[in-house]
C-alpha cells in the first residue's frame, strides 16, 4: 500500500504581531521569520514523521522552491513526483499574535499550475488500495479525485481552504473527510453543535468516514454507527499554524500502519498538541518517537 499526497508547497512568511491588523491600520511587526509550509507539505512531513512512506506530488518554482524539496527529502518524503515550474512558489503571509493564534493570506503560485497531463503521469505510479490525500490549495482537484476513483484508491479530502470550488468536485467519491467546524458548516450549509455537524456531514456523505476537529473541544471520528470522541492534550500554545495538518498526517499515517481509529485519533491529537507548543509550521511537527516519550 502506497500513500500519495497531491498537495501544496508554500513558503510561509510569518509576522509576529501584537494583534491582527485591522481594516485601514498600518502596524509594525515584532518579528519576521520564513518557514517552509503549505498544507500539502505539512501533511506529507507529518505522514513521514508518523512512520509511513509517502510520495508528494505538486509543483514549486524553479528559482525559489529547492529548500522545500530538500526539507521534505531529509525527513523521508519521496519528492520525485514534484514538478519545477518557471513561476514563483506558492507563499503565505501569516500574522501570529501574542496568544499564538494566526490568520493567513495565500498566494497560489506554482500550486495553481498543476495540469491534467501532470496528474495523468503521477497517477500511473499508483493502484487500487493506495491512499490519496488532498487539500484545496492546488488546481485540478476534481480531476485528481476522478482519476483516483477510477483506480479504486482510498481518497482523503481536507477541504481547506473552503471555497465554492469544493462543490464542483465529485465529493461522492471521497472515503474520508477531515474538516474543522467552519468547514463542516460550509459543507452542509447549516450551523450547529459539533455533534450535530458530525451527523449532518455524515448524512450528506453516508459512504464516507468523517473526522471533525473542534479545537479545544477535541475531535470526532464517525464511521457509520461508530463514533469516537478524542479530547485534546493540554499544552501552552505557541503557534497553531500546523496543528490541523499534523493531526491529519498522524491520523492517516496511523490508519495506514494498522492502528485502530481510536489509537490513531489519540496519537493524532497528541502530535498536534506537541506541534502547537512550537514555532513554525513544518518545523513544529514531531517525530513518532516524541509521541512515545510522552
Amino acid at each position: 500500500m502506497k500513500v500519495l499526497n497531491y498537495g501544496s508547497l508554500n513558503i510561509d512568511n510569518v509576522y509576529s504581531v501584537d494583534h491582527f491588523v485591522r481594516s485601514g491600520e498600518t502596524m509594525s511587526s515584532i518579528q519576521m521569520e520564513i518557514f517552509p509550509g503549505g498544507k500539502g507539505l505539512n501533511q506529507s512531513i507529518a505522514l513521514a514523521k508518523s512512520g509511513v512512506q509517502v510520495w508528494h506530488a505538486g509543483a514549486v518554482g524553479k528559482s525559489d522552491g529547492d529548500f522545500l524539496l530538500e526539507l521534505m527529502e531529509n525527513v523521508g518524503v519521496h519528492i520525485e513526483l514534484i514538478s519545477k515550474l518557471p513561476v514563483k512558489t506558492g507563499h503565505a503571509i501569516i500574522q501570529r499574535n501574542r496568544k499564538g493564534q494566526n490568520c493567513i493570506l495565500l498566494f497560489g503560485g506554482a500550486n495553481q499550475q498543476v495540469t491534467r497531463e501532470q496528474v495523468d503521469k503521477v497517477m500511473e505510479q499508483f493502484s487500487e488500495g493506495d491512499f490519496l490525500i488532498l487539500q484545496n490549495e492546488i488546481s485540478e482537484i476534481g480531476y485528481i479525485i476522478e482519476k483516483a476513483h477510477e483506480k479504486k484508491m482510498k481518497i482523503v479530502l481536507n477541504p481547506s481552504p473552503m471555497d465554492e470550488k469544493i462543490f464542483t468536485y465529485p465529493l461522492r467519491y471521497v472515503d474520508y473527510f477531515i474538516l474543522n467546524e467552519i468547514e463542516a458548516k460550509d459543507l452542509c450549509g447549516q450551523d450547529g453543535t459539533g455533534e450535530e455537524l458530525l451527523e449532518r456531514v455524515s448524512a450528506k456523505f453516508p459512504s464516507a468516514k468523517v473526522v471533525l476537529t473542534l479545537g479545544e473541544d477535541g475531535s470526532f471520528y464517525k464511521d457509520g454507527n461508530m463514533i469516537i470522541h478524542q479530547s485534546v492534550f493540554k499544552v501552552d500554545t505557541v503557534d497553531t499554524t500546523a496543528a490541523g495538518d499534523t493531526f491529519t498526517g498522524y491520523l492517516i499515517g496511523g490508519l495506514v500502519q494498522g492502528e485502530t481509529p481510536k489509537i490513531a485519533m489519540e496519537n493524532a491529537s497528541k502530535a498536534a498538541a506537541i506541534a502547537v507548543s512550537r514555532s513554525g509550521a513544518a518545523p513544529s511537527i514531531p517525530y513518532r518517537s516524541e509521541l512515545d516519550a510522552q
